[in-house]
């Protein structure tokens, strides 16, 4: 009837700019945050406790498998219970009006497809310190028999670090949509495939049982695009990029940066390898060998002995870390109330 207003649409079928200002499962929907093939992210605020999070919502023919609802309520409540400072914790999970929706921590910042896009290469400092935190976040859920099997620059968060000394804290999300280890293949119950072409690894696409060095390869491949600002292999079209990964070997990273040390080139190599027993145990592992590369120091230059003592030749590598900073005031809370 004229001055009536249009039933808002259901949430299964609403476009993304249709939910803002919906409230659904205690959570009502701001605006979105980013999306993607499989899901829509918003940011929301918990009516229940008056805190920003971010909502999830999965694609509607997802929820309608059997299989893959159960399976994704079952690894969500996983995910939930891992407790780590590096990866996004998972507050709430389960299904409304026909979608499966993940409620997480809003982590103010940006990830680092973003950080890569603004700023190209990363210094090789920067590059192992978001690295040690991704791969301590990754062996964690490898301990509970998670294998994330999407890690990409898109799922690392990076927000402001503590001190400068930490400058950035990276958090790892996406943990709702990973699989069991050594249980599945690499299709979903529903025919889809799990993985970026970019950093998708050889058994991921041949359909072998994966562990958790299907993600030691996928963290390889975003640590050469973070030390080389692009993905190692580069292709026209996907066929051709899913070939290389399969039988193309390691491209040489020093080829796109050649200051690196060839101890790098190495280390990425064996951690992309095409066979899975030839690549480190642990994302741990693997980053515990790239930091030792990345702080090879160079034989020193041979000068005249009388001009040795006067002559000294620092590599950027060889510097010294800078002298610990003074501790900053206390913020203006923390200050005395009353003035002497």
């Amino acid at each position: 009837m004229p001055g009536e207003r249009p039933e808002p649409p259901s949430l299964a079928a609403a476009e993304p700019g249709e939910l803002d200002g919906r409230t659904l499962a205690g959570y009502r929907l701001e605006h979105v945050l980013g999306r993607g093939g499989m899901a829509v992210v918003y940011r929301a605020e918990d009516l229940r406790l008056g805190r920003t999070v971010a909502v999830k919502l999965l694609a509607p023919e997802l929820t309608r498998n059997e299989t893959f609802r159960k399976r994704f309520v079952r690894e969500s409540h996983i995910a939930a219970s891992l407790d780590h400072p590096n990866i996004v914790p998972v507050y709430d999970a389960g299904e409304v009006e026909g979608v499966l929706y993940l409620a997480m921590r809003y982590v103010r910042g940006r990830d680092l497809r973003a950080l890569l896009d603004r700023e190209g290469p990363l210094t090789g400092a920067q590059t192992v310190r978001i690295a040690v935190q991704v791969a301590s976040a990754l062996d964690a859920a490898h301990a509970h028999d998670l294998v994330h099997r999407d890690v990409k620059p898109g799922n690392v968060l990076i927000a402001e670090g503590t001190d400068p000394d930490h400058p950035e804290h990276a958090y790892l999300t996406d943990f709702g949509l990973t699989k069991k280890s050594l249980s599945l293949t690499g299709l979903t119950s529903v025919g889809q495939f799990v993985g970026t072409l970019d950093y998708v690894a050889p058994e991921q696409i041949s359909g072998r049982p994966v562990d958790g060095r299907c993600d030691v390869y996928s963290l390889g491949c975003v640590v050469f695009e973070m030390l080389t600002g692009s993905p190692p292999y580069r292709r026209d079209d996907d066929l051709a990029l899913l070939w290389a990964h399969l039988n193309d070997p390691p491209p040489d990273v020093r080829e796109r940066r050649a200051e690196l040390p060839a101890e790098v080139g190495a280390v990425l190599e064996r951690a992309m390898a095409k066979r899975r027993d030839d690549r480190y145990g642990s994302c741990l592992e693997f980053v515990a060998a790239l930091r030792s590369a990345a702080e090879v120091r160079s034989a020193p230059p041979v000068v005249p002995s009388a001009s040795r003592e006067a002559v000294r030749v620092v590599h950027w590598r060889d510097r010294p870390p800078a002298p610990p900073l003074s501790p900053p005031p206390p913020p203006a809370w923390a200050r005395p109330v009353f003035e002497p």
